[in-house]
């Protein structure tokens, strides 16, 4: 007596879609307003937009790549060494990162000094790899990495723009200010790093609780 084959239905990949991904890191998860990661260049190449922003395209280039690479061989991931693949794979992007700035944005290399290796133990880049690569496919770690990169260059790119504008006068090395205002030096020295950066948490955190009320509201 034959016996009817029974088609099984196709494993479904579990968690958050790509939209969900891609939307969450830019501002809901944001890995610096929100989860407060990424501290170290988030602080330390802001005093300008210029190395801000090469700052962030370096970043985003290894989280892409290595969200990306760890999503494709999660396969074979082991528990106690998952850290150790992490950490390889995002130092082998980050040393192809290194040497293309050298190569042909040197000034922008030699400014941004020993930051850019230093993307190696970027937090942002592990927890992505960890919550998202090692867990789900590459398309949706792809829009994880890409989403939580945007969000990256909000943070950093606003850090950087109140930093410019207040101590410099200037945004992209262009004026913006007049020059009889005069300007807070300090913002250009550490102290106005977590100046702007305790500023912005605090209206990033003001914005999150208006919407809530406003939430709260609606549904009663």
């Amino acid at each position: 007596m034959a016996v009817a084959e029974v088609e099984l239905p196709a494993a479904v990949d579990e968690g958050p879609t790509a939209a969900e991904r891609f939307l969450a890191g830019i501002l809901p998860e944001n890995p610096v307003f929100r989860q407060l990661l990424g501290m170290c260049p988030t602080l330390a190449v802001t005093a300008a937009m210029k190395p801000a922003l090469t700052m962030v395209a370096a970043t985003a280039f290894v989280l892409i790549s290595a969200n990306v690479l760890v999503s494709l061989i999660r396969g074979l991931l082991k528990p106690h060494l998952r850290i150790l693949v992490f950490t390889l794979t995002i130092a082998t992007f980050v040393t192809i990162a290194d040497r293309l700035l050298a190569a042909f944005l040197y000034p922008m290399s030699v400014a941004l000094g020993p930051y850019v290796p230093l993307i190696i133990v970027n937090c942002i880049i592990i927890a992505r790899c960890e919550v998202c690569g090692s867990k789900q496919g590459p398309g949706r770690a792809f829009a994880d990495a890409v989403g939580n990169s945007l969000g990256f260059l909000l943070a950093l790119g606003s850090v950087a723009t109140v930093r410019e504008i207040l101590g410099m006068g200037t945004w992209f090395g262009l004026p913006v200010l007049p020059e009889m205002i005069p300007r807070w030096v300090v913002m250009v020295m550490p102290p106005g790093a977590f100046l702007a950066l305790g500023l912005l948490l605090g209206l990033a955190n003001w914005l999150e609780a208006r919407r809530a009320r406003r939430a709260l509201r609606v549904e009663g």
